[in-house]
């Protein structure tokens, strides 16, 4: 098992810096400059647009400027934003929770829908259930995000007035941030005396929509995965043995089949479980929510060069690391995938 998980460490290195590369190079060959960006009218003078760019470093080769990148990424140093002068990591920290809270919401949503769609569907094998559960997922997989986000805006929040159009919580709520999760910090004892359990109602009404945005995507591959899964295991013998018996057939799909139908369907969870987070890209832009996805479309129109390079190296850093412990249960369950 560590030889196994010593291998898998040694192939990250050439992930993390390939991608490092890639994000690297891939926005300077973006149209734009971030130093006239940032002075805008004042950038016409010469002397003050170069001296701004050799305190930025930009006026280096751009080896030069990767080397130095890469050193200081090392050391746990990803430079300072050059519009806010924030620390990059200390940005990403602040905002991260809300794109967490929102993943962890979308997947949430997608299991406790997906996984029965997938066993009803399973069960119902080609009748009417089944078509329509696994011609809904497809539609369901097929769909924009931004696209379906709209949809729902105009829908929930314009038409019917049910739900917010944007952000986390109502303007007229003040929150202390103590775990930077929204749910969480609005139901501590602080917040519950001061203003009752409102917050947390409106901070449960701005993440309905972003999650089940979000959350569409996840929701169809579970459905499908959940019904491929399930059908090659009640096509087992020990399950035929269990319906001979006389068994309740709630207790078949229960007790024998989910149980063993699950195991790759965990997988799945983990797996998307990154590409939710790069999925979050779209949706906070669309819901004007507060997380890193919103953070870097603001950075890349901006060109903030810092920000781009150390947000998409962090969030590759996270999936790699979680690709990584899926194969590591994967490797405890199923001892074969270690050779």
């Amino acid at each position: 098992m560590l030889k196994f998980l010593f291998k898998k460490l040694l192939d990250l290195i050439p992930t993390l810096v390939g991608i490092s590369i890639l994000s690297f190079v891939l926005i300077r060959l973006v149209p734009g400059d971030p130093v006239m960006l940032m002075l805008g009218e004042r950038g016409a003078d010469p002397e003050v647009y170069s001296r701004m760019k050799s305190e930025l470093g930009l006026d280096q080769p751009m080896y030069k400027q990767y080397a130095t990148f890469i050193g200081n990424a090392i050391q746990g140093d990803l430079g300072k934003s050059i519009i806010s002068k924030r620390s990059v990591v200390d940005e990403f920290f602040s905002r991260f929770p809300a794109t967490l809270e929102l993943g962890i919401c979308s997947l949430i949503f997608a299991a406790l829908l997906g996984i029965p769609f997938g066993i009803l569907a399973a069960v119902k094998r080609n009748s009417f259930y089944d078509y329509f559960l696994m011609g809904g997922s497809l539609v369901g997989y097929s769909m924009p995000i931004f696209w379906w986000g709209l949809i729902l805006i105009l829908f929930f929040s314009v038409q019917l007035g049910i739900t917010p159009v944007s952000g986390r919580i109502g303007i007229m709520f003040e929150v202390e941030t103590v775990t930077g999760f929204m749910l969480i910090d609005t139901l501590l004892p602080q917040t519950l005396n001061e203003e009752g359990i409102g917050p947390f109602l409106s901070a449960l009404s701005h993440l309905v929509l972003p999650a089940i945005a979000m959350g569409t995507i996840p929701l169809a591959v579970m459905a499908r995965m959940t019904r491929s899964s399930m059908l090659e295991v009640l096509g087992e013998d020990y399950i035929r043995t269990a319906k001979a018996k006389g068994l309740p057939i709630r207790k078949i799909i229960g007790i024998h089949a989910l149980r063993n139908a699950l195991i790759p369907i965990v997988t799945i969870i983990g797996l998307m479980f990154g590409s939710i987070i790069t999925g979050a890209i779209l949706t906070e832009t669309i819901f004007s929510w507060p997380g890193i996805g919103k953070w870097l479309v603001a950075s890349i129109n901006g060109r903030d060069y810092p920000v781009i390079q150390g947000g998409i190296l962090f969030i590759a850093t996270m999936i790699v690391i979680i690709n990584l412990l899926v194969d590591l249960v994967y490797a405890v369950a199923n001892p074969k995938m270690r050779s």
